[in-house]
Formats: C-alpha cells, structure tokens, sequence
C-alpha cells in the first residue's frame, strides 16, 4: 500500500480505479478512469457494521472490476494526524487484505469543504450524489492528476 501521496515512479495500472472518503458512519466512493484521467462520485455507503461495509464495496469491486483503489488519509490543517487517521490507514490495509487490489493514500486535506460548495451547486437542478461521494470523487482526481503528471 502506498502510505503517501507522492509519485512512486511507477506507472499507474490503466483501467478503472474506486476510490473512497472513509469516515465512520460512512463512506463515499468515487469512480474513475486513469485513460480519461477523469472521477465522478458514485455512491455514498451508509452500512453501520464492517461486514456490511465491506459486503457492499465486494459488489462494488465486482461490478467496476477497478484494477487500484485510492483511499483519502484525513489530517488536520498543519498536516499532523488525528484519530480518523489511523482508522482510514486501517480500512486501506483491509481494502488491500480483503480485495488483492492495490490501495494508494491521498492527502484528503479541504476535500468535505470543496466537496459541500460543490455540492450545493449540484443541488441547482441536478441529482444531488451527496458531499461524502463528491469528496472521494476530489480524492480521486487527486490520484489521477498526480499520476497523469508523473508518467514518463
């Protein structure tokens, strides 16, 4: 599992990539492509126990058949971690354990801030896909723009 943000210098795998804004209620998932090198947000998961949790994104996987999944690594402003930390770094190495994917951490600084303009403005005549799903989608992009920058 990749713990940072940073290019690995390694080419990113081509084809679908889910990623996910952990939080402890729920979970929001976002899906992109590294060849369009674009995210939409998916589908916000609202399952209380970790079986459910892990159930629904097993059919998840099952239906986009993502070849790397992206997890947001929550931080405070000044970068330090707080105790959401250590549990998204927990549900990224059992992504990795349950699913035989590989999982990349990305810096989820501001996502819920930008996520909820983005999403007010998604409010104005469009379906509403929910702040959770909109800030994995953020994350995601993250993912793609970093690696679209760092091929060779």
């Amino acid at each position: 599992m990749s713990g940072t943000h940073e290019p690995t210098g390694l080419p990113a795998p081509t084809g679908t990539v889910l990623a996910f804004d952990f939080g402890t209620r729920k979970i929001g998932v976002a899906v992109g492509n590294t060849i369009s090198g674009t995210a939409r947000p998916l589908v916000t998961l609202h399952e209380s126990s970790n079986a459910a949790r892990f159930a629904a994104i097993g059919a998840l996987i099952a239906d986009w058949a993502p070849v790397q999944l992206v997890v947001g690594r929550p931080l405070h402003a000044d970068a330090k971690e707080h105790a959401v930390t250590a549990l998204a770094a927990k549900f990224a190495r059992d992504l990795e354990r349950r699913f035989a994917l590989p999982v990349a951490c990305v810096d989820e600084r501001y996502t819920t801030q930008i996520a909820q303009i983005e999403r007010e403005g998604a409010k104005r005549g469009r379906s509403d896909p929910g702040r959770d799903a909109i800030a994995a989608r953020i994350i995601l992009q993250a993912w793609l723009d970093e690696h679209a920058t760092s091929a060779p």
